[in-house]
């Protein structure tokens, strides 16, 4: 049986539970609301979510639950991942951290496993940029 990495960032940031959830939540909008810079477009065709990067290099993923009560996003990249992955599903969910921030918690679980050491630098990069992007939103 192969071994599946399962990677975990974790993030505090300095807003509301309900300011974070709604900026994650919005699926369409990462280009602006959560990785502008790193995502130039975004697309939403039922649960088929397409990110185009600014070098054009184009990824598809599967939205496969938005939670509002757990405050949970859901999503499998399905086209696309480079280095290539035999498997990616992600979540990132929301916790009260205090009244106004937020413990951001992004688990990424990926086959094959000799891909984690990278997965998990782009997830630790991806993770700061996402409470920088957000804290910074008025």
């Amino acid at each position: 049986m192969r071994e599946i990495a399962s990677i975990r960032q974790e993030v505090v940031v300095d807003r509301s539970p309900d300011r974070v959830w709604d900026v994650l939540r919005d699926v369409g909008a990462v280009h602006r609301r959560l990785l502008p810079g790193r995502v130039q477009e975004v697309s939403v065709d039922g649960n088929v979510r397409t990110l185009t990067m600014p070098d054009g290099h184009v990824v598809r993923e599967l939205i496969i639950d938005v939670d509002d009560d757990a405050r949970r996003l859901a999503y499998a990249v399905v086209e696309g991942a480079r280095p290539p992955l035999q498997h990616h599903h992600a979540t990132f969910q929301v916790f009260p951290e205090g009244d106004e921030r937020s413990r951001l918690v992004w688990v990424t679980d990926i086959l094959p496993d000799t891909l984690a050491d990278l997965v998990r630098e782009r997830s630790f990069r991806g993770a700061a940029e996402m409470k920088r992007v957000i804290e910074a939103a008025e």
